[in-house]
């Protein structure tokens, strides 16, 4: 049975020693080492340093979802105000650990700008957080069911959550004060879009004329 005491140690490791020397350990023979714990001891909690910067963002996801969703007010939140939740608490769970995020990103290529291979695992646990949401919005009418377009919706909330990430690196605003704007205008236009808008009823009062008038010509 794996020693999380052990894994949390080594995770932590890691992200001392990047940040410390500014890239990944040469191999895991020598980190292991330095840090006085069997090779092997590694693999049973990690398969590559990859795998350890994987497993440190997955944390962050499920440190900011419990942080939320155990506030008794999150239940009765509209869609929009869990996804601003979720927002403002994942970059406040983040500030913990800023150099680090930094780290990451700075060391990401432009080509992987929104799908970086260690948020691979965060990406498909935010998109199905988004997607519960998103539905949750359709049931109530908060948000317009769309046919071809409602299932990017979540692809779209995950490009905004990338880019305030991003945001929130370079914002050196007085206790990050522009990100928290940048969050709440974003959010704010997004599900905006996604609302009922007055193309909507457009579309559907075209659809009624040609049911009803075009064919009885």
């Amino acid at each position: 049975m794996p020693n999380i005491e052990q894994k949390e140690k080594i995770r932590a490791a890691y992200i001392d020693y990047v940040l410390t020397h500014g890239e990944r350990p040469a191999t895991v023979y020598v980190f292991m080492k330095e840090l006085g714990i069997a090779e092997e001891d590694f693999y049973i909690h990690f398969s590559t340093f990859d795998s350890v910067d994987a497993s440190a963002w997955r944390v962050s996801f499920n440190h900011t979802l419990e942080a939320i969703t155990t506030q008794d007010v999150f239940a009765g939140y509209s869609s929009r105000e869990k996804i601003l939740a979720f927002y403002f608490g994942l970059v406040e769970h983040l500030k913990t650990n800023r150099s680090y995020v930094t780290w990451c990103f700075k060391s990401t290529s432009k080509l992987q700008f929104n799908n970086p291979p260690y948020l691979t695992d965060f990406k498909k646990m935010f998109e199905d957080f988004a997607n519960e949401v998103i539905q949750q919005g359709i049931s109530s009418g908060e948000i317009i069911d769309r046919k071809l377009i409602s299932d990017k919706y979540k692809d779209a909330l995950w490009v905004q959550l990338v880019f305030i990430i991003h945001f929130w690196i370079d914002d050196n605003s007085t206790e990050f004060e522009k990100t928290d704007e940048a969050i709440e205008k974003g959010v704010n236009i997004t599900f905006d879009l996604m609302a009922q808008s007055p193309l909507d009823s457009m579309v559907e009062y075209g659809k009624f004329l040609w049911r009803n008038v075009a064919f009885k010509k």
